[in-house]
């Protein structure tokens, strides 16, 4: 019997934890990873090489690693704030950044360092181009850079993406049309909405394979709303907006976590993004996709609200074998 095909698609910190996971089963992973990113130690790199933001590939490399914990830990070490231009700055970052110049490409960076990292799995780049993320919002104003979008008061109605450095048409980077056209699953999130799936979901050639591909297309919907994001969103909310990018009705299954988050658990100060906990419409849910999967998903952890990958993943290997959850 072969393995199944699975694709996950997005970004920040909330693809690694299913990837944890998922990489301790027996499929054929592929991860597309956002390159929008302008903030941080990223951005910085980013403005500095003109080379694909490295932070989100960083994360992603180390969560589909079987690599010692210690070298997980000097890959992901920052640098002091008393350490002058590398201050902030992840080792590995700058380990993807070093690699891609030497090489051409953080697409070819990438491929070098899954071998390095002994990763059996495939990582992408969703844009071999460094991309800018726009987001037009209801009143018509427009925000330009994914770390700026979350200082404007309002609501966001849609988001799509420029090459930063020429005027072409942004593009899939290679093998990823191919890897969701033969994919049994692909997975989008959790994570951010607006900045970290969507950046990948409306480069055109994405947008396409992902309404003409065969695959049961999952949603794991985030368990908190955003600051100047999600304000006010309820789970269909999210799906709602996925479909209207993706300009038809693509996502089939959503993953939706109903443990509760208990009041004032959250750290503000850490996790000053959140706000509260999306509220269910299982009603709209229910209308707009195939099937609804709602369990404990929540891992609560140093005053944070997380997915459970472990939870998480079961469900998704229980719908890929038998395309019932």
């Amino acid at each position: 019997m072969k393995k199944p095909k699975i694709t996950v698609i997005g970004g920040g910190t909330g693809i690694p934890v299913i990837l944890n996971s998922l990489r301790l089963e027996d499929v054929d992973i592929t991860a597309v990873v956002t390159v929008a990113d302008d903030g941080g130690s990223s951005g910085e790199i980013r403005s500095a090489m003109q080379v694909t933001p490295p932070g989100d590939l960083r994360n992603v490399l180390v969560a589909m690693s079987d690599m010692p914990k210690f070298y997980e830990k000097v890959f992901q070490y920052r640098f002091k704030e008393q350490d002058g231009a590398l201050a902030g700055h992840p080792l590995g970052n700058l380990i993807i950044a070093g690699i891609s110049e030497m090489q051409g490409s953080t697409y070819n960076a990438i491929q070098l360092l899954t071998k390095f990292f002994h990763i059996t799995g495939k990582i992408y780049p969703s844009s071999e181009q460094v991309l800018t993320l726009h987001a037009v919002f209801q009143d018509g104003h427009e925000v330009v850079g994914e770390s700026q979008i979350a200082d404007y008061q309002g609501m966001i109605d849609h988001v799509y993406v420029t090459n930063t450095y020429n005027d072409e048409v942004p593009k899939a980077s290679r093998k990823v049309v191919q890897a969701i056209m033969q994919s049994d699953m692909i997975v989008l999130g959790p994570g951010s909405l607006f900045t970290s799936i969507l950046p990948n979901l409306v480069i055109p050639e994405i947008r396409q394979a992902l309404v003409d591909t065969p695959a049961e297309v999952a949603y794991v919907c985030n368990i908190m709303t955003q600051y100047g994001e999600t304000e006010h969103f309820t789970d269909a909310d999210h799906v709602a907006v996925l479909n209207r990018h993706l300009g038809k009705d693509v996502i089939d299954t959503v993953l939706v976590n109903v443990e509760k988050v208990p009041q004032d658990y959250m750290d503000s100060n850490k996790f000053d993004e959140s706000l509260v906990q999306v509220a269910h419409d299982f009603q709209g849910l229910c209308r707009a996709v195939k099937r609804v999967i709602s369990s404990d998903f929540l891992r609560l952890e140093n005053g944070g609200a997380f997915h459970d990958g472990k939870s998480v993943v079961e469900e998704l290997m229980n719908l890929v074998r038998t395309g019932k959850p």
